[in-house]
C-alpha cells in the first residue's frame, strides 16, 4: 500500500479476521454459532415475533481479544442472537435489517460462572465454531467513508483499493465496515452519537446463513454508553 498518498495511508484502520476451531470450548468462550453462556436460570433468549429460541449467530469475549482492542468496547461477553425462523417471515415482519429491532437480540454480559445453559430441544443452533486465534491485517475505507474522513480518492486509487479487498469483506473484528449501500452508523439511542463498527458478519461466511441476498452484516456499539449495542444489515 505505499504506493498510496499520505493522506490515504492515514486512514489505515487495522481489522482482525477470526481464526477458528470446530470444536466447542467453555461456554463463555467466543464463538461463531454453537451454545452461548447464559445466566444462571435464565431463559434461552426468543424472538420477539415469533416467540422462538434465537440461534447464536456471536459470541465474543472482550477479555479474549487482541491487545490493542484489550477494553476498546467494554468488558464480559458480547452477544448476538438472531431468528432463522423463515415460516413465520421474521426477517421481514421485524425489519431485521434495521438496527435496534425485534427478531433479534444483542448485548454485553459479564459471565458469573461457566455452568452450561440448558439447551431448548427445539432450537436449531449452528455448529460451533471456536474463535482460536485472530489476524491482523490494513483497512481502508471505501470512497464515501474517505470523502467523509477529507480524502477524496483518485479513480485508479479507488479501482487498487477495490482489487485489494478494500474495504474487506468478509468476518472481521473492527476495521472499516464494508458498506453495501452506503455509509449507515445507526445512532446511539442515548447521546445520538453514530456508533462505531465492533464487528462485520459477512453472508456464508463463518457461518451458515445469507443476510437476504448476500448482504453484509454489522455489530455495533456507541463509543460512550458501550452498553448500547446493536445489529444491522444490508444487501444489494
Amino acid at each position: 500500500m505505499n504506493q498510496f498518498p499520505s493522506q490515504i495511508l492515514a486512514l489505515r484502520h487495522s481489522a482482525w479476521m477470526p481464526v477458528v476451531e470446530a470444536n466447542a470450548g467453555l461456554p463463555t468462550a467466543s464463538k461463531f454459532g454453537g451454545i452461548p453462556w447464559l445466566q444462571p436460570g435464565e431463559s434461552w433468549p426468543t424472538c420477539q415475533h415469533c416467540g422462538q429460541p434465537m440461534p447464536l449467530f456471536l459470541q465474543l469475549n472482550l477479555a479474549e481479544l487482541p491487545e490493542a482492542l484489550r477494553g476498546k468496547f467494554g468488558e464480559g461477553l458480547l452477544q448476538l442472537f438472531y431468528c432463522t425462523n423463515t415460516d413465520a417471515f421474521c426477517e421481514t415482519e421485524c425489519d431485521t435489517f434495521f438496527p435496534f429491532t425485534e427478531g433479534k437480540f444483542v448485548r454485553l454480559i459479564v459471565p458469573e460462572s461457566e455452568t452450561p445453559p440448558v439447551v431448548p430441544e427445539q432450537i436449531a443452533h449452528f455448529p460451533e465454531q471456536r474463535i482460536i486465534g485472530w489476524k491482523e491485517a490494513d483497512d481502508y475505507p471505501d470512497s464515501q467513508e474517505a470523502l467523509e474522513q477529507g480524502v477524496e480518492y483518485a479513480e485508479r486509487e479507488w479501482e487498487a483499493l477495490i482489487d485489494a479487498d478494500f474495504p474487506r469483506s468478509g468476518d472481521k473484528l473492527s476495521g472499516w465496515p464494508h458498506w453495501i449501500q452506503g455509509i449507515e452508523y445507526p445512532n446511539c439511542r442515548i447521546c445520538q452519537t453514530p456508533m462505531r463498527l465492533v464487528f462485520q458478519l459477512d453472508s456464508n461466511d463463518h457461518l451458515p446463513f445469507m443476510f437476504g441476498d448476500m448482504g453484509c452484516g454489522h455489530v455495533t456499539q456507541c463509543l460512550e454508553h458501550k452498553s448500547e449495542v446493536t445489529f444491522a444489515w444490508a444487501c444489494s
